[in-house]
């Protein structure tokens, strides 16, 4: 190993949630945090080299082009840092490119692995606003850095995040397609403008959503979550969405809301044994839509920030 790597910072381990962003009327403001996760151990070394297990396993070995190297040799150049290469284990459990939160994840752990390596001495709020600053919004870098459910406002560079805890009774259903969305393609077929009562609508739904999250009141969740802001526009390009929407009100189902830009679309179940029949419902309601994967999970409170095992804040 080079004197650089025998001098650099000891192992850091990450633990960083998938998030479902907007989650309906919450456009870019807000997001939930689920129970699988991208799971990071690296230690300095003397060249990058990434064993990669679980989803998306090649793409997530990559070297070049790989989203957590790119921006963590980006930060350290940034701030007149050198490049201590690294040598990562990476377990992910969360699908690329379907809405649940991959980037703000990978962009997370760029940002503490450059942060503990690279001694740059950020502190928890400017990890979060670093990467506000590369994803470009706050809703999944928020919940995924904090858990829970998370609402937030930005201010020039800053964010400023409120998290409470969602019901622990609630589970959750996300129905995943098999081909990925670029989110750049799913923000391209949204309008320019809006009308007014689609936003006053919109707004009268946020009002009740992070109030439904926080008091447990899931009889409020399938108005708290109807949205006319992204999901009309998106759903010729989210075939599952409208199949899934009608479901909401039975079955144990509270709501169902694109996941993220989509494609995936995230059903909320009211407890754990509605489970099996709010599944059958919706393989029914998906008919003849082939490979199309439903994962179970359920919310988190702890984000990234308390379970990650480290040295830097």
């Amino acid at each position: 190993m080079s004197s650089q790597a025998s001098s650099a910072p000891g192992k850091i381990s990450l633990r960083l949630p998938a998030t479902s962003a907007n989650l309906g009327p919450g456009f870019d403001a807000v997001a939930v945090a689920l129970d699988f996760y991208l799971e990071i151990e690296a230690e300095a070394a003397a060249d990058f080299l990434i064993a990669a297990t679980g989803r998306n396993r090649e793409r997530c070995a990559r070297l070049e082009d790989n989203l957590v190297i790119e921006a963590y040799k980006r930060l350290l150049r940034a701030n007149q840092r050198e490049i201590v290469p690294l040598a990562i284990k990476m377990h992910n459990q969360i699908p690329l490119g379907m809405g649940c939160g991959s980037s703000a994840a990978g962009r997370l752990a760029a940002i503490a692995l450059a942060n503990h390596f690279g001694q740059l001495g950020l502190s928890p709020e400017a990890v979060l606003d670093e990467a506000y600053m590369l994803e470009g919004h706050p809703d999944n870098v928020a919940a995924c850095w904090l858990g829970g459910f998370v609402a937030s406002v930005c201010e020039g560079r800053r964010v400023y995040p409120v998290h409470v805890s969602p019901p622990q009774d609630w589970r959750v259903i996300v129905a995943i397609p098999a081909e990925p969305l670029p989110t750049s393609v799913a923000r391209s077929v949204l309008p320019a403008s809006y009308w007014l009562q689609d936003v006053v609508q919109n707004l009268q739904s946020l009002s009740l959503l992070g109030l439904a999250f926080e008091r447990g009141r899931g009889d409020l969740l399938r108005l708290a979550m109807q949205d006319k802001i992204h999901q009309p526009y998106r759903a010729a390009i989210c075939p599952l969405l409208p199949l899934l929407l009608p479901l909401a009100g039975e079955h144990g189902i509270l709501a169902a809301t694109l996941s993220g830009a989509g494609p995936s679309v995230l059903v909320i179940v009211d407890n754990n044994s509605s489970l099996p029949r709010a599944e059958a419902a919706i393989r029914h309601a998906l008919g003849t839509a082939e490979n199309v994967e439903l994962l179970s999970s359920k919310f988190v409170s702890r984000g990234a920030k308390e379970l990650a095992e480290w040295g830097g804040f």
